[in-house]
């Protein structure tokens, strides 16, 4: 019996969804990524810690996974595991006067529904970014001058060992696209999150407005990662992107946005290999155009 095999017939016994070979494309929002040799979906923490623990035993690596935002997969694949937060991870809850507790496999759009339902704002920047709150934790997602560092309070947490932890305040590091869990191992469970009490209706109003300007703005009816670069310093992205004539260009299925220029979308049958070949062309035509160098957001695995 291989490693894999091993963490596989462990995965059964817990309980846990399992899948081989599974297409990453159809879990990425890029729709973009090849076979992982297990695709496990964990569906308590219970589960979550053995299986942690267990890949750890193994020496098998193992990536946690989202809604698949923000991410580019190789179009080999991933050696090893993914792992993804089935329904025991689901559940928003209220907990105190002004606070949520969420489960880190929850969608950015369903907490931001539910805080709208509470009258809570602090959310309402989020309306439309298509990850989880457990992966825009992560990454301290943000929009519109706004970020989760705002509104997240705790994270509760699974170590590569399978201990349970939590951090709070300034122990969640954040900063621009980032946390201490983008270097620390640890698979985010749950957020807790520190809202303002507010008029439904007037939250409601700002979510439409946000998700207006987002819609007419972004190719969201296209297959992307989302914003493909960090914003430079006293620049942004799309415009410098524009600004150097790319709009539209191609590379095999990839596609510079003709919408918002800090996006590349699959235009029909896109790879890994495209994308990758077209941002080393942004790159390299904006560096050498404006002297501002570009670095990637979204995250490369396999």
């Amino acid at each position: 019996m291989d490693l894999l095999q091993e963490l596989e017939q462990a995965a059964q016994c817990l309980d846990c969804k399992i899948l081989r070979n599974e297409p990453m494309s159809r879990h990425t929002t890029f729709r973009i990524g090849g076979p992982a040799d297990l695709f496990l979906i964990v569906n308590d923490k219970s589960a979550l810690r053995e299986v942690c623990r267990k890949a750890q035993e193994l020496e098998v690596k193992f990536y946690p996974l989202g809604n698949g935002s923000n991410l580019l997969v190789s179009d080999a694949g991933i050696r090893g595991a993914v792992v993804s937060l089935g329904k025991g991870f689901q559940k928003v809850e209220p907990c105190g006067q002004d606070e949520l507790e969420c489960g880190a496999g929850v969608s950015l759009g369903k907490l931001c529904k539910f805080a709208q339902r509470h009258s809570l704002s602090g959310m309402e920047f989020a309306w439309g970014i298509p990850g989880s709150a457990g992966g825009a934790a992560f990454m301290n997602a943000g929009a519109y001058e706004h970020s989760m560092s705002e509104v997240v309070s705790a994270c509760s947490h699974v170590s590569s060992q399978g201990k349970v932890g939590i951090l709070k305040g300034n122990h969640l590091q954040f900063g621009y696209r980032q946390s201490a869990y983008t270097g620390n191992g640890c698979v985010i469970t749950s957020i807790r999150l520190k809202l303002k009490r507010g008029d439904a209706d007037q939250i409601t109003a700002r979510m439409q407005e946000l998700y207006q300007r987002r819609t007419s703005k972004q190719p969201l009816e296209m297959p992307s990662a989302g914003s493909i670069f960090k914003r430079p310093a006293g620049y942004y992205a799309g415009a410098l992107i524009e600004q150097c004539g790319l709009k539209g260009r191609r590379v095999g299925g990839a596609m510079v946005s003709g919408k918002h220029a800090g996006f590349i979308v699959n235009a029909g049958g896109a790879t890994c290999s495209d994308v990758l070949r077209l941002i080393e062309l942004i790159q390299t035509t904006v560096c050498r155009q404006t002297g501002v160098q570009l670095e990637c957001e979204v995250k490369r695995i396999g």
